[in-house]
């Protein structure tokens, strides 16, 4: 039986509502077999991964947050590094302290768009062009910002960046140029004095809107896109979700997420009634998972180790639609 923790003293209709939020999944609904890790990193060197975009061909672009670093991983585990972000001898990076990079997103002819943080001018979203020529920054973000999750709408041309620090979802043209607030609400923001100060972190487009996690909150948002691109009312689609880092959708039509618990070492399936029930543990190889994405019916989960300090790695599994 899943744990419920916090059911001493409550109404039988809130153990009801627990026990259905860690339901195990129906016959028809996404399944996850055969977790196998593929690659693991050298923690000694920063290679924390932090953020995956997946390539046509099945490989992988992997951030590595205290590296600075962008790595390629092919299917059966050969690493190399794409590109490397400059350094910053003084970084103010709200929260960590650190030059960390952190969300990353893959045009289709294979432009790569990271965050980078910094607490200095360079904090904000750089290109990585196919070429192989040196990163360039093409939109600043304020040094108080700490831009997470990052997604891209080549439909419309944006990019969307998660400010975990101060609540917010930036929005920039993908070509380049001044980042404009896109939505900020207290559903987006960190928890004041209690939490670990990461509000909004995994973003996605999906379906009309830009999907959300909040760390500190456990929760999933949905935020409508309005027919002249602005944000509609944020809604909240799942709770409980403890330390929920990035996500993903189970597949491209559907409202299933599949999210990383970095705290918890699991990835949850999420449903669209805001119910939820664990897929992968620790016991399958995560260390701290940050970020998952999925590619036809693989399953991609980067683990970042963080906090075990034991084993960064890349994991796949197969995912069956049922």
């Amino acid at each position: 039986m899943p744990r419920l923790p916090h059911l001493v003293g409550t109404t039988t209709a809130a153990v009801a509502l627990a026990v259905l939020a860690t339901a195990p999944a129906s016959a028809d609904e996404p399944t996850v077999s055969q977790p196998r890790i593929v690659a693991h990193f050298d923690l000694t060197a920063g290679q924390t991964p932090e953020n995956i975009a997946v390539e046509p061909d099945g490989s992988a672009d992997l951030t590595f947050a205290s590296a600075r670093q962008v790595a390629h991983v092919t299917r059966d585990g050969n690493t190399t590094i794409r590109a490397t972000l400059p350094d910053e001898p003084n970084p103010n990076t709200p929260v960590l302290k650190a030059a960390t990079v952190f969300g990353i997103a893959r045009a289709h002819d294979g432009t790569l768009y990271v965050d980078y943080a910094t607490g200095t001018g360079k904090t904000g979203i750089w290109r990585i062009a196919p070429d192989g020529s040196a990163p360039r920054q093409i939109a600043q973000l304020p040094t108080t910002a700490l831009p997470n999750g990052l997604a891209l709408d080549e439909r419309h041309g944006v990019l969307y960046a998660a400010d975990s620090a101060q609540g917010i979802v930036w929005r920039v043209p993908q070509a380049g140029g001044a980042p404009t607030v896109w939505a900020k609400d207290t559903a987006l923001e960190p928890v004041p004095v209690t939490g670990a100060g990461f509000g909004a972190n995994g973003v996605k487009v999906h379906g009309g809107a830009v999907w959300v996690s909040n760390s500190d909150r456990g929760t999933l948002l949905r935020i409508p896109v309005r027919p002249n691109g602005s944000a509609g009312a944020v809604e909240t689609r799942a709770t409980g979700l403890d330390h929920v880092d990035d996500f993903t959708f189970a597949g491209p039509y559907g409202d299933t997420v599949l999210a990383a618990l970095i705290g918890d070492n699991e990835v949850v399936e999420v449903r669209p009634d805001g119910t939820h029930s664990v897929v992968l543990t620790q016991g399958d190889g995560l260390s701290n998972p940050t970020s998952v994405a999925v590619c036809g019916s693989t399953l991609y989960v980067n683990s970042a180790a963080y906090f075990t300090q034991q084993d960064p790695n890349l994991l796949l599994a197969h995912l069956d639609h049922g």
